[in-house]
């Protein structure tokens, strides 16, 4: 899908990345400024979504992270789900190698990716989708199968980032 951002001064064309770069042309209006920012986030993080290693900020490390995070504070909704058939990481993938882009909306994804910059690191990407998990856990202890638990967690566009990995990650009890 082609992506046109019209600012001001002209068209931009980005095929591929318009998932990555759609959000950022809410904050600049120069072409050469977005661009700029778009490529210093990709080779800095969201390249890491995309490629099979072994650094501890890529994709195979978040999805065994966010793995883990779900079995340590949920231990029961994971096993409720793997054993319906729901695993959890299938859902949660296609959140984390967007980088929540397009499941959130464009507030709360700039949130994130402000997070993502000030830890300098993709991990509160795993954190946010266990997160989410958590705050809809009461409704996914109930569902029978994976398209149940899939349409509990379809719509992510009205969740709050900040409060929900605040919750989770210092509530006592969750």
């Amino acid at each position: 899908m082609k992506l046109t951002c019209f600012i001001y001064s002209g068209v931009i064309p980005f095929h591929g990345f318009s998932m990555y770069v759609a959000p950022l042309c809410f904050l600049y209006n120069e072409p050469s400024k977005l661009y700029s920012v778009f490529r210093e986030m990709y080779i800095r993080y969201f390249f890491r979504l995309h490629s099979i290693s072994s650094s501890f900020s890529g994709i195979v490390s978040l999805c065994l992270q966010f793995e883990r995070l779900l079995q340590t504070h949920l231990p029961q909704l994971f096993y409720h789900l793997r054993q319906i058939g729901a695993q959890p990481l299938r859902i949660a993938f296609k959140w984390m190698v967007r980088a929540f882009s397009g499941y959130l909306s464009t507030d709360q994804l700039l949130l994130l990716w402000d997070r993502i910059l000030g830890y300098d690191s993709l991990e509160v990407v795993a954190v946010l989708a266990a997160a989410v998990f958590a705050f809809r856990a009461e409704n996914l202890m109930e569902v029978t199968s994976l398209a149940s638990a899939e349409a509990v967690l379809a719509d992510l566009s009205t969740l709050k980032v900040i409060p929900l990995i605040q919750i989770f990650l210092f509530a006592t009890a969750i």
